[in-house]
């Protein structure tokens, strides 16, 4: 059931923002879809508490729990970044709003961009692991959080890979214009 409502809250994110961005720029009533854009948050906080109310019911821990947490640290570090990039695109586009001048993406540029994108999933990797261990003491029975421990392996692996497929490789090997 878990794994259901953290699709939703990710199918809830992407309608929130595009419904919010219609309202804003082609409905023409920019607070009415601030507003909508603001209700993404909720999403998270609904997340939070039935993942908390699941496990104080008793409730075995299992993928779906630790999934959320990881879910919830992604969304807070990277959500907001996505919401004003599309916001800014559909300004641009839609409400003659200024283009978006995005730096080139290529030699060292390209490699601090990455390396700043690592350090967002780390930050991403530290909440998810601080709602771990949150959820570990609040429910304080080892047997059943067994499924939570195992996600501090995946998302020190995740972070890992990601480090030398991306901020790594591109320091060592800068990537030329037009590659």
């Amino acid at each position: 059931m878990l794994l259901w409502l953290i699709i939703g809250c990710e199918i809830g994110f992407w309608v929130f923002l595009f419904l919010g961005l219609f309202i804003r720029y082609f409905l023409k009533c920019p607070k009415i879809g601030k507003a909508v854009l603001l209700c993404v948050p909720l999403l998270d906080l609904i997340l939070l508490f039935a993942t908390a109310i699941d496990l104080q019911k008793g409730a075995v821990a299992e993928f779906a729990h630790g999934l959320a947490a990881v879910y919830l640290g992604f969304t807070v570090v990277y959500g907001s970044s996505v919401i004003k990039l599309l916001d800014q695109y559909a300004a641009y586009k839609f409400a003659s709003g200024e283009k978006i001048n995005s730096p080139s993406m290529y030699g060292w540029n390209y490699s601090i961009y990455e390396w700043k994108q690592w350090l967002k999933a780390v930050g991403a990797g530290v909440i998810a692991a601080t709602l771990l261990l949150c959820a570990i003491k609040f429910v304080n029975q080892p047997e059943k959080t067994q499924a939570l421990h195992e996600w501090f392996h995946y998302i020190f692996w995740f972070l890992a890979i990601w480090f030398i497929c991306w901020p790594l490789w591109y320091t060592l090997f800068p990537k030329k214009p037009n590659s």
